[in-house]
């Protein structure tokens, strides 16, 4: 008997997205349960009783939550393929960092960028665009962060790309005007069957946050 593997997700969410990319890089199927965050199911408050929140991976009835750690999960549980984490521990531990990196900065500055106006949104943008130009740096002349393959921190941010659009949208700015070597990363980490499948498509995104935006009253 295999392995039965469900993930609990919502489509938008680019945390949920690292853990359909991670799976997809290992070939592995699964069920995919969409949830209703505003209406959250019991099998999501039996699995994350603690966070009350998606991404949830269910591997043979265990539940792993948070999506760092599930995708670092699937990586040792499924080591023989497509390896996301170098073997090297001090290269390991770097990929670790820049992960948590975008994990601390991105999501936040970009919820603002999105949900707010004014010098606020001004703020917010400068410092995203900040973070994104350090990532550059730290991609260097790599194809991708993981070396000549995807890794760990290319899963970590490449599921932030299909909210960019949303972004430049709302805050009226061009992040590949800026950071065209990261641009260039999204568009050949895009190449690859398991990130094209695994990403929303932007212009859904956009629709999305622009609903949010008319419930918070900005639109």
């Amino acid at each position: 008997m295999g392995d039965e593997i469900i993930l609990l997700d919502f489509w938008p969410s680019m945390f949920g997205m690292r853990v359909r990319l991670a799976l997809a890089e290992k070939g592995l199927k699964y069920e995919y349960k969409e949830e209703d965050l505003r209406n959250k199911s019991p099998l999501l408050l039996e699995m994350n009783p603690v966070h009350k929140q998606i991404p949830v991976l269910i591997h043979n009835g265990k539940p792993i939550c948070e999506s760092l750690i599930i995708v670092q999960y699937i990586d040792e549980v499924w080591h023989d393929k497509s390896p996301l984490l170098p073997s090297d521990p001090y290269q390991r531990a770097q990929a670790r960092f820049w992960a948590d990196y975008v994990d601390k900065k991105l999501y936040e500055l970009g919820r603002k960028i999105w949900s707010t106006k004014g010098e606020e949104q001004e703020t917010a943008k400068k410092e995203f665009i900040e973070c994104l130009k350090l990532l550059e740096g730290e991609l260097g002349e790599k194809p991708y962060f993981g070396g000549e393959k995807i890794g760990f921190v290319d899963v970590a941010l490449v599921t932030f790309s299909c909210w960019f659009h949303a972004y430049e949208s709302f805050g009226n700015f061009s992040i590949e005007a800026e950071c065209p070597k990261l641009i260039a990363w999204t568009k050949r980490c895009m190449e690859k069957e398991s990130v094209s499948s695994s990403l929303e498509d932007p212009h859904k995104v956009h629709g999305f946050l622009m609903g949010m935006r008319k419930k918070l009253g900005i639109e």
